[in-house]
């Protein structure tokens, strides 16, 4: 219900308060959850898969998971862009590179591992597992790319 003396006046009272509304839970936050959840449970398969055939002195477990990560993103990305080959709605997107890779893709595991070597003194380790990871991922990345490029062609 409403009053006014003038336009400026107006000054409306409703019979009950309002009561902030809650926000409904996106369904693509679910998704991102969702692919979160697989691609953590695919990088703790993979980088133990590893770890048991190559031992943890150097975490080449967390260099691969990296690696295929930055591969299967740049691919993706490049083949769902708006001229890619594959059509995916931006939630598939997200489901795909936020989701999956975010959850597979382990950089605060590389940073804690590196870390760690280096309070140990293996600064040769440390080191190399920086640079190692920083080339391979680009390079990774970049194939990606370029892979779906010609996919796209």
């Amino acid at each position: 219900m409403c009053q006014a003396h003038s336009p400026r006046d107006r000054i409306c009272f409703s019979r009950r308060p309002r009561l902030a509304r809650k926000r409904p839970l996106k369904i693509e936050y679910l998704w991102i959850a969702l692919g979160s959840a697989l691609g953590g449970v695919g990088r703790y398969w993979l980088s133990g898969v590893i770890a048991r055939r190559f031992g943890e002195a150097f975490p080449v477990g967390t260099l691969v998971v990296n690696a295929t990560g930055s591969f299967v993103i740049g691919f993706i990305a490049s083949l769902t862009r708006p001229e890619g080959r594959l059509l995916l709605s931006a939630s598939g997107r997200q489901f795909l590179m936020v989701g999956i890779c975010g959850g597979y893709t382990t950089f605060s595991s590389f940073s804690l591992q590196t870390l760690n070597l280096a309070r140990e003194g293996e600064w040769f380790y440390a080191g190399a597992n920086v640079v190692a990871s920083v080339l391979l991922c680009l390079l990774a990345v970049w194939l990606g790319h370029v892979l779906a490029e010609l996919v796209v062609r």
